[in-house]
């Protein structure tokens, strides 16, 4: 089996966004299914516009994801030393040259250019220069492309893929005047040279192939394998953006979604393995094959995520659950032995984890204030009544050692059941004519889990607390 070698090379100038990491994912898993190695690199030559708190989000949102890469990770700006070895070995062989042309010059060549209806492009007037070079004028370096012929290369994705060397390409510029170097030139060295085999990529960067296989070749290295993304679309077909949930993956983690459900998501976008839809990470790196990526764009859809997160809410290990409860600010270990049987309890009906820390605190702590609507259906004159007298019938139970923990069998759901069943056929009542009360007193909502539940859960000492808090509220009121 061929070990390619992948990397994902973001900018620091922003947030990491799911479609980046989207392309992480897909370099990381094709470097671990054969064995290869993934590797990091922040293009920071944009030394203006370059954030530290950038790329520390970028670091920190492959950590929570848990993409581990191979070997340090290379920082462009530290590089240039480099680059600029590599120029001079093509200004040596004559494969590059400095262009002297001013701006007025470029100015004046674009504006014939647009009045003859050309596509603007360098006229290579410096290409085969040998006169007096201009005094006044720092030069660009420029690589002698090819003037005529095809740029073809096989797309793991889209198949072969040909660019007419006249229409797309001049001789581009590969260092600035100031000595800097140029994306594209910068890309080729460091890909050849950390051994990148094969480069996945959004097919935004489809334009810059063709200029970097010049590169590639003028600098006698072997060409990786290109594997271009198509892009991912709202659900209104639009390109994605912020409002469609473009956003900072770290902001994923802070409205309640999983990692696991994050990843699982972006890995289908664009790509299948029959008709499967849940991923483990480590099912991934067994089954993911660059050759099953869709060229059709995808798709991005905030209840298909949804769906996979209450899934992984409702399989993943409550270990795994609490540790990333605790990252988010709350500490299932605060609850002692029962905290298990709440994660449990809510894990269910809870799309998000913020949904199930809500949950819980709603359990934890009595009531501070109740839902309006659930007061407006559920709480009236009848059903206060009726609470007050299963609260009587709780009292009555005050000699009964009745410690708060699920073990006790007086102290159980089905206990819970029996006695409010007891009660409702005493009074010749039907469930519907105190559950939802009992709901609202207990935890402050209308909608909660089962009622026998969160009754084993608070304790009968907590409950009758809670139901008498809400007598004292209302039965004056109403």
């Amino acid at each position: 089996m061929q070990k390619f070698t992948t990397r994902f090379a973001p900018s620091p100038t922003g947030y990491l966004h799911i479609g980046g990491l989207r392309t992480a994912l897909y370099n990381y898993l094709y470097a671990r299914k054969n064995g290869g190695q993934f590797l990091l690199r922040i293009e920071d030559t944009d030394l203006k516009r370059n954030s530290e708190d950038a790329t520390k989000a970028i670091l920190k949102a492959f950590k929570w994801c848990g993409l581990d890469f191979d070997q340090q990770v290379v920082y462009q700006s530290r590089r240039f030393e480099l680059y600029k070895k590599h120029i001079d070995l093509l200004l040596e062989k004559k494969l590059a040259y400095r262009c002297y042309m001013s701006k007025e010059e470029l100015d004046s060549l674009r504006k014939k250019q647009e009045a003859a209806k050309q596509r603007p492009r360098y006229d290579g007037r410096y290409r085969d220069f040998t006169g007096t070079p201009p005094s006044d004028i720092a030069p660009v370096i420029r690589i002698k492309a090819p003037q005529q012929g095809e740029i073809s290369f096989i797309d793991g994705v889209k198949g072969e893929v040909k660019f007419e060397a006249k229409d797309i390409m001049d001789d581009f510029i590969i260092a600035r005047s100031d000595g800097s170097p140029t994306y594209n030139f910068c890309v080729v060295v460091d890909d050849a040279l950390m051994g990148v085999s094969a480069v996945i990529r959004g097919d935004d960067h489809l334009s810059n192939t063709p200029k970097q296989i010049v590169l590639y070749e003028a600098l006698g290295f072997k060409v990786p394998t290109f594997y271009h993304l198509a892009m991912i679309h709202g659900e209104d077909g639009k390109k994605l953006s912020k409002r469609h949930g473009a956003t900072d993956v770290m902001e994923y983690k802070n409205m309640g979604f999983t990692p696991q459900a994050l990843l699982n998501f972006l890995v289908r976008l664009g790509w299948s393995h029959g008709d499967d839809e849940i991923f483990s990470l480590n099912e991934l790196k067994d089954l993911f094959d660059p050759t099953h990526i869709s060229k059709s764009a995808s798709a991005y859809s905030f209840k298909k995520l949804e769906w996979l997160n209450q899934h992984y809410i409702k399989s993943l290990p409550f270990k795994e659950l609490k540790k990333q409860c605790k990252e988010l600010g709350f500490d299932f270990d605060t609850v002692g032995q029962r905290a298990e049987f709440l994660c449990d309890l809510l894990r269910e009906r809870s799309k998000t984890l913020l949904d199930l820390i809500n949950g819980a605190k709603k359990l934890i702590q009595s009531p501070q204030n109740y839902d309006e609507k659930a007061v407006s259906k559920f709480i009236n004159k009848e059903n206060l009544g009726y609470l007050r007298e299963f609260l009587e019938l709780l009292n009555e139970k005050n000699s009964l050692n009745l410690a708060s923990n699920r073990q006790n069998s007086l102290n159980s759901a089905k206990y819970f059941e029996d006695l409010i069943s007891e009660f409702l056929a005493k009074k010749n009542l039907e469930l519907k004519h105190i559950a939802q009360a009992l709901r609202v007193a207990l935890t402050g909502v209308g909608v909660s889990p089962g009622i026998y539940e969160v009754l084993e859960f608070i304790g009968i000492k907590e409950a009758k607390e809670r139901i008498e808090k809400l007598l004292n509220t209302y039965e004056r009121a109403i």
